[in-house]
């Protein structure tokens, strides 16, 4: 029994748990928003009851009424826009609520049609939709099904030196995403830059950031190298992310991108400050920043005579003289008879005898008119009907065409492949980190899906910088969103939405601990009374045997004891004659009470004859 309590107390507390976690988990959010400087944190009853005082004035020449109880509200973190520490190149929080210092590209696609090859997506600053703290303002992409492209500038070039590079910012899908990106393009410091006429063929240094179509989940790290021999500019794209990034397309909560490029050409991809990829420049690209060493020969071409069959028919092989290629597959078995009651002269399908010709019927143009056919009913209580054959078996002597067995190629030379020359177009770039200077931020996007958040750009050479930045920007958000997040059940029949299959984890996960609950608590196994038979098997004394024995000996205590009692008038010579005649007595008893005991028991019974 100690063990069912404790493994009901177990599951009780495991359902306790699973309960309290989004609880838990909000207040940890909401405790790590308030520890930032900027992060303040109101208590609204004390509002509450300031408006109350307020009230009770106006009330003076109304009516009183006794006032209405509430409930305290949670607590509510209050927005203030991040301000920049340390060194950065560009921090945007758009908390002033308009674009200034924000430019639009008025051009024009080159490989697209004139209906959709002008850049005129709409932009605006505004809130989100459902925003979790008021006054927190940001871009939002607005249009659907259009080419947005909008940039600016840097508050000074950055170059590639000995300090890192770090790029953060903001999404928030808020209405999901079908087919689109949220990247970023670091724009190349050129003389002919011009942000009023950027396209997506302006040169860029660096993009980086989400994008989706389909199923298809990305998140792009892309730079473009120059090559030292040519000049010429080629795509180097990351290898793709280990990480299962559908969440953060589809949540509609606001995530944190992040990109850290090292000098010593590593590189980092965080999400939320978690990161989900990471690499080096050298090794982790495609195509690779270096080319090969060598290459394959292109005017080298394999020799007529070059053999790279492993395997070649015997050639001294002979068919031999009993191998008959004509041998049928299949031949009718010789031992099978015709089943009794086979009726030869009946078909296996007739005409249907109840059909009609139907009215319409024109046989010069349909032709002459036939009944549909039925099966034979005269088939169906006999074995067959129609012409019997002996059935199909598989041909004991049948061997197939002969082929000569195969035997290794002595002339065989392996696979040719052409000879390695050195590579004219070798380069060694053992620092790739070092790329083109970049001078601008810039966005050119093409969604199906409007009402893209973007919010808190931030480009720095400082780590901790950024650190700083997103604890002020992105901290709050996640506090705030922590703090107003859904309980368990919500949470749990929103996930069910997504995946119906969870219904039936669900209904499991309530229905076996109240099974075994029933089962450990409520259904305990108890001792039924033996039978006959089974005292039989052992020298247990039945129950009825137990009340006797325990009456009799009842009985014999009581006049031992009046016998044992102390006598004034007996003399010294007689007490002992006395104490024998009581131990024979008592012997007596105890004989007589075994042979009645045993007497009793079943084991001494005699069957009764029948």
């Amino acid at each position: 029994m100690n063990q069912r309590v404790g493994l009901f107390v177990l599951l009780a507390a495991g359902l306790l748990c699973l309960s309290l976690a989004p609880v838990s988990r909000a207040d940890d959010l909401v405790e790590d928003g308030l520890d930032g400087d900027d992060a303040d944190v109101e208590d609204e009853m004390d509002l509450s009851l300031a408006g109350d005082e307020d009230e009770d004035l106006e009330d003076d020449v109304q009516d009183e009424a006794p006032p209405a109880p509430k409930t305290p509200p949670s607590p509510q973190v209050t927005y203030k826009a991040p301000e920049p520490k340390g060194e950065h190149f560009i921090a945007e929080s758009f908390d002033k609520g308009t674009l200034d210092g924000w430019i639009l590209s008025n051009a024009k696609k080159d490989d697209a049609d004139e209906e959709i090859a002008k850049y005129d997506g709409k932009w605006a600053v505004e809130e989100m939709r459902d925003s979790k703290l008021p006054g927190d303002k940001g871009l939002v992409l607005k249009s659907r099904a259009k080419h947005h492209a909008i940039s600016a500038h840097l508050l000074r070039p950055f170059t590639f030196e000995t300090m890192p590079l770090v790029i953060q910012y903001e999404v928030n899908f808020q209405s999901g995403i079908d087919c689109g990106g949220a990247y970023v393009k670091l724009l190349t410091e050129t003389p002919d830059l011009d942000l009023d006429q950027f396209v997506d063929k302006t040169p860029y240094t660096i993009m980086f950031g989400p994008d989706k179509c389909g199923e298809d989940y990305k998140l792009h790290f892309i730079f473009r190298h120059k090559n030292p021999k040519t000049g010429e500019y080629e795509e180097k794209h990351a290898k793709k992310p280990d990480a299962d990034l559908r969440t953060y397309f589809t949540d509609k909560k606001t995530h944190l991108y992040t990109l850290v490029v090292n000098s010593d050409n590593s590189f980092e991809v965080l999400v939320d400050q978690t990161v989900v990829n990471s690499g080096n420049l050298l090794t982790d690209m495609t195509p690779a920043v270096n080319p090969p060493a060598e290459i394959e020969d292109p005017d080298d071409h394999k020799p007529e005579d070059w053999d790279e069959r492993p395997k070649i028919q015997d050639p001294d092989s002979i068919k031999p003289e009993d191998w008959d290629e004509d041998a049928p597959a299949q031949i009718p078995d010789e031992s099978a008879v015709k089943p009794d009651g086979w009726l030869d002269d009946e078909p296996e399908y007739i005409g249907d005898p109840d059909a009609i010709k139907p009215e319409d019927w024109d046989e010069d143009m349909d032709g002459e008119w036939e009944a549909p056919q039925i099966p034979n009913p005269a088939c169906e209580t006999a074995p067959g009907c129609g012409t019997w054959k002996r059935p199909m078996i598989d041909n004991p002597n049948y061997k197939g065409k002969w082929k000569p067995p195969m035997i290794d190629n002595p002339n065989y030379q392996g696979v040719w492949k052409p000879r390695k020359i050195p590579n004219p177009a070798y380069f060694e770039d053992l620092q790739p980190y070092k790329m083109s200077p970049f001078s601008a931020l810039g966005l050119e996007l093409w969604s199906m899906t409007p009402d893209i958040f973007f919010d808190n750009f931030f480009i720095t050479n400082d780590r901790n910088a950024a650190e700083r930045w997103a604890s002020d920007s992105w901290g709050l958000k996640k506090a705030a969103e922590g703090a107003a997040e859904p309980g368990l059940a919500a949470q749990m029949l929103s996930a069910a939405e997504e995946r119906p299959w969870l219904w039936v984890v669900y209904v499991l996960t309530v229905a076996l601990p109240l099974i075994l609950i029933f089962v450990f608590c409520c259904t305990g196994k108890k001792k039924s009374s033996a039978s006959p038979a089974e005292y039989k098997k052992t020298d247990e004394p039945q129950p009825d045997v137990k009340e006797e024995e325990e009456e009799e000996e009842e009985a014999e205590e009581a006049p031992k004891a009046e016998k044992s009692s102390p006598d004034t008038e007996k003399s010294e010579d007689e007490e002992p004659a006395e104490e024998e005649d009581d131990e024979e007595k008592e012997n007596t008893a105890d004989e007589k009470l075994e042979d009645d005991v045993l007497r009793r028991s079943p084991r001494s019974r005699k069957p009764r004859k029948e």
